[in-house]
C-alpha cells in the first residue's frame, strides 16, 4: 500500500492541475495561454503540474487575505471591492445623481408655485379675460 501512495498522490496532483487550469479564468491565467497550459499539463504530466502551479495558476491569495470585504459591483463581482458606502464610487455617483435630481425637482417646485401666483395676480387683475363675452 506504502508503494502506491507516491503515485495515487501525483495522479491526484495531475487530475487537481487539469480541473483547476479548466475552471480558472483564461485573462487570469498567467505566463502562457490557457490551452497552451492544458498542452503542458497532458504532456508533461508532473513538469507539468508543477509550471502550473509556480508558473499559470491564478493568484488568489489576495482575495483570501481579506475575508470581510464585500465583493465589488464595478469589477464585475470579481475581487475585493470597497468596504463602506463612501468608499464605493458609485454609491458616490448615485448621492451625487440623486441630490442633483432633488434640487432640480425643488427648481421646478418653486417655479411651478411662482406661475400659479403670477397666474393667480393676473386673475385678480383682469378677472373678465377669462370670462365668455356676453350677446
Amino acid at each position: 500500500m506504502v508503494r502506491y501512495l507516491p503515485v495515487i498522490v501525483i495522479l491526484a496532483l495531475y487530475i487537481y492541475s487539469i480541473i483547476d487550469c479548466l475552471r480558472s479564468e483564461p485573462a487570469d491565467v498567467r505566463s502562457i495561454s490557457k490551452p497552451l497550459w492544458m498542452v503542458v499539463i497532458v504532456l508533461l504530466p508532473v513538469i507539468g503540474w508543477v509550471l502550473w502551479y509556480f508558473l499559470g495558476r491564478p493568484q488568489y491569495e489576495e482575495a483570501a487575505s481579506a475575508p470581510s470585504s464585500r465583493m465589488g459591483p464595478l469589477n464585475g463581482g470579481r475581487g475585493p471591492g470597497p468596504v463602506a458606502p463612501d468608499d464605493d464610487p458609485e454609491f458616490l455617483r448615485n448621492l451625487a445623481i440623486r441630490r442633483h435630481q432633488q434640487e432640480e425637482a425643488e427648481k421646478l417646485r418653486k417655479l411651478k408655485e411662482e406661475l400659479d401666483a403670477r397666474e393667480a395676480r393676473l386673475k385678480d387683475q383682469h378677472p373678465d379675460n377669462g370670462a365668455a363675452p356676453k350677446n
